[in-house]
């Protein structure tokens, strides 16, 4: 953020001494000429971008044989990639992305299962809320009716946040 500290210069905060600092622009001052300053607030920068993508999202769990029965049986779900001891199962979704469950071999460095959730999105959510109630899956309160969606909240077997998540279909032009 620039501020103006007198008529030809500008005081630079932290992010545009960084900016300008991996530039290669030495910068000795809190202020900078107006004309350095403007020239390169709005340039972008052009180094990769630490972030790509998500490369997966891991959920906790406690009994790994459990889990992966409701997963793969209960769910639907295909097993990708596994470690032979079954600390680490994989589920590659169709649509892209990866869901995948972790026993951490240190009880005393593993989190809590029932942190945190994920979000899949389905087909036709009333059928599958059909079957995973007839199957006994644990639902958290209600259907929930957005303005573009509808979701239901279920817990898995380590007690997991699982939202199923259906977009409305977009009305026809």
């Amino acid at each position: 953020m620039l501020s103006h500290s007198s008529t030809s210069l500008f005081t630079i905060g932290p992010s545009m001494r960084s900016r300008l600092v991996r530039r290669g622009i030495a910068v000795r001052s809190p202020s900078v000429p107006i004309g350095l300053a403007m020239r390169y607030a709005s340039r972008p920068m052009t180094t990769t971008p630490m972030f790509l993508k998500v490369a997966f999202t891991m959920l906790p769990v406690v009994d790994t044989t459990r889990a992966r029965a409701f997963y793969e049986e209960v769910l639907g779900l295909t097993r990708g990639l596994g470690a032979p001891n079954g600390v680490w199962t994989e589920y590659d979704l169709p649509g892209g992305g990866c869901l995948a469950l972790f026993q951490h071999p240190d009880p005393k460095s593993a989190r809590a299962p029932g942190g945190g959730s994920v979000a899949l999105e389905v087909a036709d959510l009333d059928a599958l809320n059909e079957r995973l109630r007839a199957a006994g899956v644990v639902y958290q309160g209600e259907m929930i009716h957005g303005p573009h969606c509808r979701m239901s909240n279920i817990l898995d077997s380590e007690g997991n946040g699982i939202i199923l998540h259906q977009l409305q279909p977009k009305p026809a032009p």
